[in-house]
């Protein structure tokens, strides 16, 4: 499954995050991985493209990271796969 993730970082601190990122890498359990990333323009959020078929793989993540970011997760689905999915209905 491919999950959106999207961080907000705690006091718009940017610095910390990489910090952390730069010191211990990103923490990601095996067994999820890590596919892109976009920074917004204002340093202050972070969207992040996962793969991973255990959620719980994504929670232990999170909980490492979660004093310096708020996190959403939001399952997604290629647009080229919903716009096969839904063919029948257009």
């Amino acid at each position: 499954m491919l999950f959106m993730v999207i961080e907000k970082f705690r006091n718009q601190d940017a610095v910390a995050v990489y910090r952390r990122a730069r010191e211990r890498g990103r923490q990601i359990p095996e067994g999820a991985e890590f596919v892109d990333s976009w920074v917004s323009a204002d340093l202050g959020r972070c969207f992040q493209l996962m793969r991973c078929d255990d959620p719980a793989l994504l929670q232990r993540w999170i909980a490492a990271w979660a004093d310096l970011v708020e996190f959403e997760v939001v399952p997604v689905t290629p647009g080229r796969e919903t716009s096969a999915a839904l063919q029948d209905l257009l």
